[in-house]
């Protein structure tokens, strides 16, 4: 499996940047406008909750369709610092709905495996950012 890579860019644009991933996919991130930014794509904030929700979709899904398990959907809210900023670290509500006649004992799995995705794993982790200049050019 290839490393992800995604690159990120601004502009003239107060605050909305270009996102575009090594598979070829482009998106955009930006600020509220009440925050300055045009409100052009998710804020920073929202767009971490996104890859925690898709993450968590993906891999419920997953473990049902190989436990050949009656899921038909799954829904997910998540917040970010659902009551305030948090006095130490931070705090990520996410309330999972799972649809399909599903019994508590495959609901409580499903949880787990909630609990084990790979963006869940990152996110209560140690996480280490190995940042770095490079060479300046004009444009």
């Amino acid at each position: 499996m290839a490393i992800p890579i995604v690159h990120a860019s601004i502009g003239t644009t107060p605050y909305t940047v270009e996102l575009q991933d090594d598979l070829g996919h482009h998106w955009l991130g930006d600020e509220p406008e009440d925050a300055g930014g045009a409100n052009a794509g998710p804020s920073p904030g929202r767009l971490l909750l996104s890859a925690l929700g898709t993450c968590t979709a993906v891999t419920v899904t997953m473990y049902a369709q190989r436990k050949q398990w009656p899921l038909t959907g799954v829904r997910i809210e998540l917040a970010l610092n659902p009551d305030g900023t948090a006095a130490a670290g931070t705090d990520i509500r996410r309330t999972i709905e799972l649809l399909g006649d599903l019994d508590d004992t495959q609901r409580k799995r499903l949880l787990m495996a909630a609990n084990a995705c790979p963006i869940h794993k990152i996110l209560t982790g140690e996480v280490r950012i190995d940042s770095a200049l490079t060479a300046t050019t004009t444009a």
